[in-house]
Parts: structure tokens; sequence; C-alpha cells
């Protein structure tokens, strides 16, 4: 440890003279000692924890990989937010897909707009995909923003929860798929789609041949939304049980 500091490791504060280790940091008040302490206590403790996943553990380690340092502020925040989407979960998850229940909820009201750009953005590639685009899109760019969160923040927790929304969006179409055989469902143009408008899984189910499975796929797809749901939830849990560990609250004490 040095005896002067001509600079404050921790905010990089450059003081007009070199200040004792003893003394506090004129920017940020952390005192100098105490700062280098803390940074050798962190090192020590993470060489010496098995429990948190290295990078060398291979791919499934480091899906779990928390961040390497949190403000403790931010981390109860994270528990909130998770908190928060297990209880909405059980009511998304609870609404009945054979009626279209979920149409009601917030969350379709986000899911709709996604679901008629994907119409556009699949346009060009002809009907069927034009079609299935809707579809395809409102679970695309979820995923797109969970596979972000990991390859750019290197933030597990924010892939967690964009893995939440893309399978509140299988959710939100299961019933979609499940009225393709009885339409009951309004849709946009303000009919059903069985004789008076576009009813995107009519036609896909026709074309796949699969229309009096109707109800089976979309029970099928209302289960697995559900499951995704819950091992999104998981995956938050288990990296906020990681960050604990990494908590650099204790970095600010004076």
């Amino acid at each position: 440890m040095p005896d002067a500091y001509s600079e404050c490791p921790k905010c990089g504060h450059k003081p007009p003279q070199p200040l004792p280790a003893n003394t506090a940091c004129p920017a940020c008040g952390i005192y100098f000692f105490k700062w280098e302490q803390t940074e050798r206590s962190l090192v020590l403790a993470e060489a010496n924890d098995d429990s948190l996943p290295s990078q060398n553990d291979g791919f499934l380690a480091s899906v779990f990989q928390p961040l390497e340092k949190m403000e403790e502020m931010r981390f109860y925040g994270r528990c909130v937010v998770l908190a928060a989407l297990a209880v909405w979960s059980w009511f998304l998850f609870g609404y009945d897909y054979s009626t279209g229940e979920i149409g009601t909820s917030f969350m379709h009201s986000i899911l709709l707009p996604i679901h008629e750009a994907g119409h556009v953005l699949f346009k060009p590639l002809g009907e069927f995909i034009s079609v299935l685009g809707g579809s395809l899109f409102q679970l695309a760019l979820p995923f797109g923003i969970s596979v972000a969160f990991i390859v750019k923040s290197r933030d597990n927790f924010g892939a967690a929860i964009g893995l939440w929304w893309a399978s509140v969006s299988l959710v939100d179409l299961s019933p979609y798929i499940y009225d393709a055989l009885h339409p009951q469902l309004t849709l946009i143009g303000g009919g059903t789609g069985a004789n008076d408008g576009p009813h995107d899984w009519i036609y896909l189910l026709i074309t796949l041949g699969q229309l009096n499975n109707a109800h089976r796929w979309g029970a099928f797809i209302h289960a697995c939304g559900g499951l995704l749901m819950l091992l999104a939830l998981i995956w938050g849990g288990i990296i906020l049980w990681q960050q604990r560990k990494r908590l650099n609250s204790h970095l600010l004490a004076m």
C-alpha cells in the first residue's frame, strides 16, 4: 500500500499534492487505505469462492454468472422487480386461453403493435412467412434482447427478463391459436376472421393441415409459455442469489 496517493484509486481525482493513505479523497470522500484493503479482500474472497462459476467452466456456468460488482440499491431494486414479475406471471398464466382473457392485459397492449410490425417486416418473404411473421416477431424481439444482454452487457439477469418477456409472448399467442378452430376473438379489423377478415392462425393451420388440432396447439403453446416463464424466473433468481456475494456497497464506507 502506498504511503501517499497522487490519484484517488476510486474516482481518479488528482489532488494538487499527494495525500497520505490515512486521509480521505476530497472529491468522493473515501479513505485511501480503506479502499485498498477492501479491494484486496474482494480479490481474495472471489479467488477462494468456489460457489461462483468461473469463466472457464463452460457455457452453462457462464449463463449463471452475475455482474462483477453491483451497488446495493440496484441489487435490491432487481430483487423487487423479480418478485413483481413472479406475482404478475401468476395472473398472466392464469388467464383463460380458451376465451382470450389475456387480451385485456397490459402486456397484450405492448405485444400487439410488435405483432403487427412483424407482418410488415416479413412481407417481402412471401405470404406464408408474412402471416407467420407477426407471431414470429413478437417472440424473436424479446429473445433477441435477451441475447443482446448476454453478448453486449454480460448481464444475465437482464437476459432472464428478456426470456420472461418471450414466455409472455407465447402465453399471449396461445388464445389466438386456440381460437382458429371456432373464431370468437375480435380482431383489429372488428371481425372474428371467420368470414370477414384475416385470422393469422386460421390461414397458417389450414396451410399446415392442422386446423382441427387448433385447440391442442393452443393448449400446448400456453403450457410451453408457462414453463418458459418459470425457467426465466428461476434463472433470474439464481443470478441474484450469486450477485449478493458481489455487492460493493461496503466500498462506499468511510
